[in-house]
């Protein structure tokens, strides 16, 4: 028997078993596998270990998925998590390259995904709290939200799950390090059912320039003075 000759139910059960690249793959072979690899109920969890990952077309999204993940652990996250401020040409312009990458694609998530249950964020370091805000709008079943060494989000996101996070149920801002205490004790006030985890972020030295650090603390002495 040829496999095109198995019926849907079959089809979707033997895709199940393959990764996005073999699914991918069988699908590019005919018309009849590609409508298989194109149901949404085949998707309903995806799991990405890069940017670049995303840019591959390995899968689909549709109102299915309910699980999704990126997860950036390479040595180069380093580089994504430098003070803007400090970075040479050389990081400046590896992370031009994929800057909008993450968001970009959470973008088509917030388009096309709205029953989205957990997202989990990690290595992320372009990831910005407009981003985050907007997901939680489109998303509104939005169950978990972990998002760990994600350096550009700040007190914003958290006043967002505060405004738009009434589905949430765990939110974990590991290695996060510019949100506050203050920001942390403002979701506790407004959402003491959350599962909330800030492991090392509101003890971390938040980005700022020198001259503004300064700048901050002679204008903190003035007022202590008055």
């Amino acid at each position: 028997m040829h496999i095109t000759q198995l019926n849907r139910e079959c089809l979707l059960h033997l895709f199940s078993f393959l990764d996005k690249n073999s699914r991918k793959s069988l699908a590019e072979t005919c018309h009849q596998l590609l409508e298989v690899f194109q149901d949404p109920s085949l998707w309903c969890l995806l799991n990405f270990h890069s940017p670049a990952e995303l840019k591959k077309n390995n899968f689909y999204l549709g109102p299915a998925l309910k699980y999704l993940s990126i997860c950036w652990y390479s040595e180069r996250v380093k580089v994504c998590n430098i003070e803007d401020w400090m970075k040479n040409s050389f990081q400046k312009d590896f992370c031009n390259r994929h800057e909008n990458t993450v968001s970009d694609f959470l973008l088509e998530v917030c388009n096309r995904c709205p029953n989205l249950l957990s997202l989990t964020l990690s290595g992320c370091g372009h990831i910005t709290d407009d981003c985050i805000l907007l997901l939680l709008k489109s998303c509104p079943n939005l169950k978990t939200l972990k998002l760990e060494n994600c350096v550009r989000i700040t007190d914003r996101t958290l006043e967002a799950v505060t405004l738009h996070g009434g589905s949430l149920q765990t939110l974990h801002v590991d290695f996060c390090r510019n949100i506050t205490r203050t920001g942390l004790e403002r979701v506790r006030e407004k959402r003491p059912w959350v599962m909330l985890r800030a492991e090392r972020s509101a003890d971390m030295i938040p980005d700022h320039k020198p001259e503004k650090k300064s700048t901050l603390e002679k204008a903190s002495r003035k007022l202590v003075q008055l």
